[in-house]
């Protein structure tokens, strides 16, 4: 199916409508002031575009999405009771936690594979994937988060991500990772209590940290509303099984729980 765009011209549409939402939302009603996201959270392609000249191979990789995260998330949403938004579609498609002026928004290369089907596009080709994809689930949060500010329910931000326990034969040692940019609030409180229990190797904005150059979700839904917010990395071999997914959840429910209760959040 084709639309009609701002020039009066017919401009085809990326998602067919037999296609997923880019989004999926799980407890909308949930009674919980922390809202979840996750934006890595699905390794769908839309039809349109094949494989991206990918490997299949390729595709199950951290490349594609942040393995563990959306798993973890949904346990966590259950035992919180917390409105969880997950984003559908691969980074490779069009990265949803990076500004849309940013060189990785639609990758050529992630780590040491090429994306093909990323070359030389066309202005409106790169605006079908924000305006399908992007924009849609953005406008979800921001509407979850405007619905619960107007009702006077202060909510609290959680971007829940995984990482590579290894990055280009680097090991890296932590368990998880607490990353913000100019608002530590949340993060160092559990931090603190991570750290206190002895068991976990927690890092301080580590494997990666927040910027505004390279992140869309904390800056824009987080900072500039004010809110209390934390990016949560979890080391992917931890929460590859469900059994480390149920059980990771059930840690983070502590410390947010926690946390919020401590006067980081005053």
């Amino acid at each position: 199916m084709n639309r009609i765009d701002a020039a009066g011209t017919a401009a085809r549409r990326l998602l067919a409508d037999d296609e997923p939402s880019p989004f999926t939302v799980l407890r909308e009603n949930g009674a919980s002031p922390f809202v979840l996201i996750c934006d890595h959270a699905g390794r769908r392609i839309p039809r349109a575009l094949g494989d991206l000249g990918v490997p299949a191979g390729e595709l199950t990789r951290h490349i594609a999405w942040d393995i563990g995260a959306l798993g973890t998330a949904s346990h966590l949403s259950a035992q919180l009771d917390a409105t969880l938004i997950a984003q559908t579609y691969s980074r490779l498609v069009i990265d949803c936690n990076r500004p849309l002026t940013s060189p990785t928004s639609i990758t050529l290369r992630s780590e040491r594979t090429d994306v093909p089907g990323n070359r030389d596009l066309t202005s409106g080709q790169r605006d079908a994937r924000a305006n399908e994809i992007f924009a849609p689930y953005h406008a979800r949060i921001a509407a979850e988060l405007d619905r619960r500010e107007a009702a006077a329910r202060a909510p609290v931000l959680i971007s829940m991500h995984s990482f590579t326990p290894v990055f280009h034969e680097v090991a890296r040692p932590w368990h998880i990772g607490m990353l913000y940019n100019r608002d530590a609030r949340l993060s160092h409180a559990l931090l603190e209590l991570i750290r206190d229990e002895g068991e976990w190797v927690a890092g301080d904005n580590e494997p990666y940290s927040v910027s505004d150059g390279t992140d869309y979700a904390i800056p824009v839904h987080g900072e500039a509303r004010g809110l209390p917010h934390v990016e949560i990395e979890v080391r992917q071999d931890l929460i590859e099984s469900e059994a480390g997914q149920a059980e990771w959840a059930g840690r983070l429910a502590g410390w947010l729980k926690r946390a919020l209760e401590t006067t980081y959040l005053a």
